[in-house]
């Protein structure tokens, strides 16, 4: 697991060049990566949505590819497109961007619902379907999605089943007034990530990738994974819950989260750390609860903050 934690901790630092005073979301997006699993970063303009997706595609050795979402974009901007060629009498498919390992889906919520649709088979089932003719994508795949806030205009809101899929949604915020003016002396004759160098590859990322899944998790911890996912389609002021990918994504990413600091167990306190990021953008309030502005994140924290944590031995050993 060391070789895990060195690796996760390069990455970091690399990204940390680039993005100020944000360590706690790096390093859930570093976790995202590891888990083989799609990030949605969303929040107000000028915060480093974009630049923190830039900067984790130029530390790694994979192929990237950005698609800028535009509300007269089509579905085969992104997946391709089939072509007839008049030389050889044939239609030859011509690959849309997303056919790279990282993509990155900048303000994918200014699409419509059928561009933003595109993505669903890619993200799933890491493979594109063009006029009836599969073609898969390349291994490691990841999608980063930017979006500004629904309530801007000019956005449409992105439908259930593509939040669903992805593992985490992360917010970076404002940079502290420190951080702000390390900002401006960073950037004042050229921007770091054009600096910003390669710190792995590929097929160090694919034995990452394999590494986490022998993380142990106790049986406890996996019930209080379930329970805590379970309470969300409970609960009396959600009108729908969290899926069981969303308790995957709880399982996977704490997996993640023990590795880079440097266990190989989990422990109930990552999954608590987690729990927002991977079920709050799958759960929506009930309209009553709207009314109240009684939001998705105040759901799950107040299930995290109630469900008791599990206790006893939790590390494995005997």
């Amino acid at each position: 697991m060391s070789q895990v934690q060195d690796f996760a901790e390069r990455v970091i630092e690399n990204i940390e060049r680039v993005i100020v005073g944000k360590r706690d979301v790096v390093e859930l997006a570093v976790a995202g990566l590891l888990c083989e699993g799609h990030l949605l970063i969303e929040d107000v303009p000028g915060v480093g949505k974009t630049m923190l997706a830039r900067s984790l595609a130029r530390s790694l050795g994979c192929s990237f590819s950005r698609i800028q979402f535009t509300p007269d974009m089509l579905p085969s901007d992104v997946t391709g497109v089939s072509i007839f060629n008049q030389g050889t009498r044939q239609f030859e498919f011509r690959p849309g961007p997303v056919m790279a390992q990282i993509i990155l889906a900048d303000e994918i919520n200014r699409a419509t619902p059928k561009t933003q649709a595109a993505l669903l088979e890619a993200m799933e089932e890491r493979q594109v379907t063009v006029e009836g003719v599969t073609h898969p994508l390349p291994r490691p795949f990841m999608v980063l999605a930017t979006q500004n806030p629904i309530e801007y205009e000019g956005t449409f809101p992105l439908p259930e089943a593509q939040l669903d899929r992805f593992l985490l949604r992360i917010r970076l915020g404002y940079p502290g007034l420190e951080d702000e003016i390390r900002v401006l002396e960073r950037q004042q004759f050229r921007h770091p990530v054009q600096d910003l160098e390669q710190v792995t590859t590929v097929e160090e990322l694919s034995a990452a990738q394999e590494a986490v899944k022998a993380v142990y998790v106790a049986g406890a911890v996996k019930r209080y994974i379930v329970e805590l996912t379970r309470q969300t389609r409970q609960h009396p002021e959600a009108y729908l819950g969290a899926s069981p990918r969303g308790s995957l994504a709880l399982f996977r990413a704490g997996q993640t989260r023990a590795t880079i600091l440097g266990r190989d167990f989990v422990l109930p306190d990552d999954i608590k750390a987690l729990a927002l990021s991977a079920l709050a953008h799958r759960v929506i309030p009930g309209p009553a609860a709207r009314l109240r502005d009684v939001t998705a994140e105040r759901i799950v924290q107040e299930i995290v903050e109630k469900m008791p944590v599990p206790g006893g031995d939790l590390t494995g050993e005997a």
